[in-house]
């Protein structure tokens, strides 16, 4: 009798050693994900993050949570989601998209935050500067308000006798201004005559090519967004192609899918360096201590089937600095 006392005294105790010892287990750590478009539609971006976090010591499952919040392509839901994963107390939150970030910094006044941002990140308030952020958040800024231009150089090298071109943006992205006036003056610069048209939902989408068609643009250009990078990707290629209209992109995805041309930051990279920040974040490291990463290398990828397709031939100059051909 006395020994199965014993017994089960010793299988009592450790049953509450084994208690209080997980009790005292700090919980795993949740980052927050928060996207303006919609992730599954890419879903190697969420990986180059989950790869960011793992070079930084962290494996989703193992000793971190993600927890993803998107809004696709409702710019106007963002701070309530936002706000939603604030009230999870996430110990840091990577915010995708220039209205992400922003929606971020709105509610969250000291949760971590790393943005994948283009347009001014300083202008807007992200940060205070680019080498020392100042305040809770930092990250990746595209500049896909100086590409914009850019694109329209690209643009202009495959298509020298178009009189216009068009350019579509949408007005829900914070960056929106700025890529317009910049774009703007870029036309001017090149003496090409320039059409704006503004998008904000998939039938908006769907009439701007109608317009940009009546009009009888040379070609397009399409602004970097996250609502069409995700959302709309696949729709934008199409109406294109459609319309027989020479197009370039902000991603290379657009190439992949039958887009003509893109320039711009890899997106892939961006998400990586992401995750590399939230992992220091997680270890100890403050946003205003990590400068905001530039990008120092932009990627030009063609499509020479949908050239054929459109009848363009492209300049073996244009061939020569390509970092990938799609044949």
């Amino acid at each position: 009798m006395l020994r199965r006392d014993f017994i089960a005294g010793i299988a009592g105790s450790a049953a509450g050693w084994s208690l209080a010892a997980r009790a005292q287990q700090p919980a795993m750590p949740v980052v927050g994900f928060l996207h303006a478009g919609a992730p599954e539609h890419m879903p190697h971006l969420a990986a180059a993050l989950r790869q960011g976090l793992g070079e930084s010591g962290y494996v989703e499952g193992q000793n971190v949570a993600i927890d993803t919040r998107a809004s696709d392509g409702q710019y106007d839901r963002l701070p309530m989601l936002a706000a939603d994963l604030v009230s999870r107390k996430v110990a840091v939150i990577a915010a995708v998209g220039p209205a992400a970030a922003l929606a971020a910094k709105t509610v969250a006044s000291t949760t971590p935050i790393v943005f994948v941002s283009g347009g001014d990140v300083v202008r807007s308030g992200l940060v205070a500067s680019l080498n020392r952020p100042g305040g809770n958040a930092t990250g990746v800024n595209l500049f896909t308000q100086d590409v914009e231009s850019k694109k329209l150089e690209v643009l202009g090298k495959l298509l020298p006798t178009a009189a216009s071109v068009g350019f579509l943006f949408n007005s829900n992205n914070p960056a929106a201004a700025g890529k317009a006036k910049e774009m703007e003056e870029a036309a001017r610069a090149l003496s090409r005559g320039l059409h704006i048209l503004n998008a904000r939902t998939q039938s908006e989408i769907q009439t701007a090519f109608g317009a940009f068609a009546q009009v009888q643009v040379g070609g397009l250009v399409i602004g970097s967004d996250p609502f069409f990078d995700d959302t709309q990707r696949n729709q934008l290629v199409s109406l294109a192609a459609r319309l027989a209209l020479p197009a370039i992109y902000g991603q290379r995805e657009y190439v992949v899918e039958g887009g003509l041309i893109s320039y711009g930051t890899s997106l892939a990279g961006a998400y990586r360096q992401a995750g590399i920040y939230a992992g220091r974040i997680l270890k100890g490291d403050k946003p205003a201590d990590l400068p905001v990463v530039q990008p120092t290398r932009f990627e030009l990828v063609i499509n020479l089937r949908t050239a054929k397709a459109l009848g363009l031939t492209i300049p073996p100059g244009v061939l020569a600095i390509a970092d990938e051909v799609i044949e």
